[in-house]
């Protein structure tokens, strides 16, 4: 089937700021006593890198199991750290990715952007990137009602925009999560994304039906998987 929406994850894959959202995880937690230079530190962050993708109040939850105060805090202070990171020095695509989106959106792909932050925190994001002419929609966990491994943010993509099959939907990721929940979405295409936080070796565990060097490289993916299907169809016919 024709690919008609794209739901190409955030952080780490249109936006290169694995390091702010790191440095914002750092100091978050040590507003809760874990400190750099601890075995509670280093845990804690080994469970940031293996959530990433995540919901971000769902990565403190797991960091501060059974105390939901602690969570709260430490994730108010994540998305203050982060959106002022981000409002002093702005954002950097990642490399082509204003191409990808033009690529896309000149095949008549619809684009939905989705992510582990909250809705205040995407606002932000959006108003610092200038892309409200490049996508379609952009999702928080919030809007949908969870977050990723779950598949629920790319099904709403489909709803909100009117798409009429799942298998139309290529998703684009760097993080076991984006995997996760493309392929449990029903996803045509699942794209792990090699310049971002996680392996091959993790993308591919989580479900990849490709990997991919670079999002660059994502919409002539596409585009070759219509054209063998065209050609697929026409030797049937």
């Amino acid at each position: 089937m024709p690919i008609k929406l794209a739901c190409l994850d955030l952080a780490g894959t249109t936006i290169g700021d694995i390091a702010t959202v790191e440095r914002a995880f750092s100091e978050a937690v040590a507003t809760q006593g874990i400190v750099p230079g601890t075995g509670a530190y280093a845990r804690a962050m080994v469970h940031v890198h293996r959530s990433r993708g995540c919901p971000k109040i769902e990565v403190f939850r797991g960091i501060f199991p059974g105390n939901e105060a602690q969570a709260q805090a430490a994730n108010l202070t994540f998305e203050r750290s982060y959106e002022g990171t981000i409002e002093r020095t702005g954002l950097v695509p990642t490399p082509g990715v204003i191409e990808v989106l033009d690529k896309l959106r000149g095949a008549g792909i619809s684009i939905a952007l989705i992510t582990g932050f909250s809705r205040s925190t995407l606002s932000r994001v959006l108003g610092v990137l200038g892309w409200e002419d490049k996508i379609d929609l952009a999702i928080s966990p919030e809007d949908a009602g969870r977050g990723r491994p779950w598949p629920d943010m790319i099904l709403h993509a489909v709803l909100r925009l009117g798409i009429e099959d799942v298998r139309q939907v290529a998703v684009a990721g760097d993080a076991e999560s984006d995997m996760l929940c493309g392929r449990r979405s029903g996803a045509s295409i699942v794209a792990g994304i090699m310049n971002g936080v996680h392996s091959r070796e993790r993308l591919l565990k989580g479900g990849a039906t490709h990997v991919l060097d670079s999002l660059a490289d994502f919409p002539d993916l596409i585009l070759a998987e219509e054209l063998g299907a065209q050609q697929v169809a026409a030797s049937v016919r």
